[in-house]
């Protein structure tokens, strides 16, 4: 969901609302009888919850947040609702609202790796929002936060991407180090192989030992095998200047997982390298035609590469049919309209 090291994995879980718990009841009506009467307010107000983790699980964030904050106002040091909070403030880069509310859990149950990973992962995006002096300033408590949480739970992942993250990033005079990452990385090899893979090879395309790095993500492919695995080869060799590698990694991923993203990866690679026009051509064909809301692009970048190939191969009159359905689709299409003079330039 976020920039640079995807720090923060936002959960959901069902939660159970406790409205009644120490209340007293005063005055002539039977105990009984003020609960019924009571009854449908308390419904409506579970309801209420339960329909905003609805809003969260769907990514409806702006509609979650207001119950979530009403329901905070009665219940001050609920944990599940500061955590909601939290991941919506964060998916949002508000990172002062997620440090808030990230803190506060962390106070609340000291114990808990995730809050405590959650936290630091805040201070770390808030430290890369503003200037390095300012940053500084944060470095410490991320650094605790991370470590901590990576202290209580052994197999915790994220927190040892998260650490690698902030060790390979950080100068080595203010405690970046290759080698603690490094031993992060190994640490994610005895929770998860093809994470531990994954980890050895971005510190070795970090520190540009790229053929480290292939050897690594080749035996991340091998051992998981899952889509992300295949694209963190195949960006490598786009990164180095072999694109015809990267497409042949992108089509192996295609004939296992069977994501319509992954013609649409192809057909860009086709169009950006003029490669395999007659290849391109068929995947972007194959990616409208089974085009869903879901997919990664739109129409008209389909369209827009389609055109780019055909203006690669000569055919004029085909790339500007499609570069015109590209500006059809959506007519403030910058790149689409300078494609279109590259086309007529022909």
């Amino acid at each position: 969901m976020f920039s640079n090291q995807n720090v923060f994995k936002i959960v959901t879980s069902n939660f159970f609302v406790k409205l009644f718990s120490g209340v007293e009841v005063r005055g002539k009506f039977p105990i009984a009888i003020t609960f019924l009467l009571l009854f449908p307010l308390v419904n409506f107000s579970q309801t209420n919850f339960q329909q905003a983790e609805e809003f969260f699980k769907k990514e409806k964030f702006s509609q979650a947040k207001p119950i979530f904050e009403g329901h905070l106002k009665q219940n001050p040091k609920d944990k599940k609702t500061l955590e909601y909070l939290g991941d919506i403030a964060a998916h949002d880069q508000n990172w002062d609202d997620a440090i808030k509310y990230y803190k506060a859990l962390v106070e609340e149950e000291d114990g808990n790796a995730n809050f405590h990973y959650k936290y630091g992962g805040a201070l770390g995006m808030k430290a890369v929002s503003v200037n390095k002096f300012r940053a500084a300033t944060y470095l410490g408590d991320i650094k605790r936060e991370l470590e901590l949480a990576a202290k209580l739970d052994p197999n915790h992942i994220d927190t040892r991407w998260a650490l690698i993250e902030y060790y390979l990033q950080l100068p080595g005079m203010l405690g970046g180090s290759e080698s603690k990452a490094t031993n992060y990385a190994k640490e994610l090899q005895t929770i998860s192989p093809v994470d531990g893979y994954l980890a050895m090879g971005h510190i070795a395309e970090y520190s540009e030992r790229y053929k480290e790095a292939v050897e690594y993500y080749k035996k991340a492919v091998k051992v998981g095998g899952s889509p992300h695995t295949y694209n963190k080869l195949a960006g490598l060799y786009e990164k180095n200047n072999q694109p015809q590698q990267a497409l042949e990694t992108i089509s192996k991923s295609l004939k296992v997982h069977k994501d319509n993203n992954l013609n649409y990866q192809i057909g860009k690679l086709s169009a950006k390298y003029n490669i395999e026009p007659e290849y391109g051509i068929d995947c972007l064909g194959t990616y409208l035609a089974n085009y869903s809301d879901n997919n990664e692009a739109s129409k008209a970048w389909a369209y827009y590469y389609l055109a780019q190939i055909n203006k690669n191969v000569g055919k004029k009159q085909l790339a500007l049919t499609w570069i015109d359905k590209a500006l059809n689709e959506k007519p403030n299409f910058e790149e689409a309209q300078n494609e279109k003079t590259r086309i007529l330039a022909l």
